[in-house]
């Protein structure tokens, strides 16, 4: 009987690298919720058009659906990015967000109000991306 020499790796099967999304994308959409909840409970802005008006103050489908795809997309994108080039993409994404809240505004998706200075958004914004990331890379400090 002959053997064939193998090592161990071939026997075993490869660890693949894999990132857990779930935690990073739950705290990102309780965040997004609860700033949602603030501003609007402050006067700041409104979802005039959104789903269970009676119930929720704020647009439930954007925090459930929206946030979650985007920080998704977000983190995959980012996640092999060296720590500068996520800091610049995230500015990149901050920077694009007030055109986009403009167009919303325009569409009747949500309104703000006259003290709301969209250059706000833009800290907001790169504050809250970075804090998901940074997240995202604590939680999978472990993931190849």
């Amino acid at each position: 009987m002959k053997h064939s020499k193998t090592s161990n790796s071939s026997v075993l099967p490869k660890k693949r690298s894999s990132h857990n999304y779930a935690p990073a994308i739950l705290l990102g959409s309780l965040l997004g919720t609860y700033l949602d909840l603030y501003f609007v409970g402050r006067g700041v802005y409104e979802f005039p058009n959104r789903p269970f008006s009676s119930i929720f103050p704020i647009h439930i489908g954007f925090t459930l659906f929206v946030i979650p795809f985007l920080l998704l997309i977000f983190l995959i994108l980012v996640k092999r990015m060296k720590p500068a080039k996520v800091l610049i993409t995230s500015l990149f994404i901050s920077l694009t967000l007030p055109t986009i809240e403009k167009l919303s505004e325009q569409w009747g998706f949500f309104y703000h109000s006259d003290k709301w200075k969209h250059t706000y958004s833009i800290y907001g914004y790169f504050i809250f991306l970075v804090s998901v990331w940074l997240f995202f890379k604590f939680s999978n400090r472990d993931a190849a």
